[in-house]
């Protein structure tokens, strides 16, 4: 397991920094997986994002959600603020374009838990910046066996997510990486693997030009 990682971020170049997409219907993992990932990984930050969601209980303004009310979110979209934005269970959700745009030019990685419309939208605006990665659940009955066993909501709301949970699992085809998650240290594992192997992409390490100039110089 990549425990306090020891997951290093060890890239000598400087690097273009890259949004990493975390979706999955409830239940499946991603809250999990990414709760994991921005504990063991330093080097990435959770994509905070603006929502008309009340806030609940324990949840701190600007660490967890930008928490804004209808006519405020209604501005930020007149005013081109978000990279994406959608309704999610009667609220809307977005992402602010400022601090992204300027922490992937200085080498920052983002991640991003949000569903395949927010997906959609940001692989438009960013494609070669965004990696999108798709949980799913073993089974549809082990879906709803995990959402059951939380206790915290009734028949109807659950019958509801299970029905929204198959509308999101269509869109699996939309990403480029897919991870069943029936263990969910094997889970985070892949997806630690999968960082790791997009950090090093070429097209990211924008240093490579100069360092590879370098090594082919002639030697005096």
């Amino acid at each position: 397991m990549a425990t306090d990682t020891q997951i290093r971020h060890d890239d000598a170049l400087h690097r273009r920094g890259l949004m990493l997409i975390l979706s999955s219907p409830s239940g499946a993992g991603k809250t999990t997986v990414s709760r994991m990932l921005l504990e063991a990984d330093g080097f990435i930050r959770l994509s905070v994002s603006a929502t008309t969601r009340p806030m609940r209980p324990g949840e701190i303004d600007g660490t967890h959600y930008h928490f804004v009310d209808e006519p405020t979110f209604d501005r930020m979209v007149e005013d081109g603020e978000f990279m994406e934005w959608a309704y999610v269970f009667g609220y809307r959700y977005g992402t602010p374009k400022s601090q992204i745009k300027a922490g992937l030019r200085e080498g920052v990685d983002f991640l991003f838990d949000i569903d395949w419309q927010g997906t959609q939208q940001l692989y438009q605006k960013a494609e070669t910046d965004v990696v999108r990665v798709f949980l799913l659940p073993p089974s549809i009955d082990e879906l709803h066996r995990r959402l059951t066993s939380r206790g915290t909501d009734s028949p109807e709301v659950i019958a509801d997510r299970m029905s929204r949970a198959q509308a999101e699992i269509s869109h699996w085809d939309g990403y480029d990486y897919v991870i069943v998650n029936d263990n969910i240290e094997q889970c985070f594992e892949k997806v630690c693997g999968i960082l790791a192997s997009e950090r090093l992409s070429r097209a990211r390490q924008t240093g490579l030009i100069g360092f590879v100039r370098e090594l082919m110089r002639p030697v005096v």
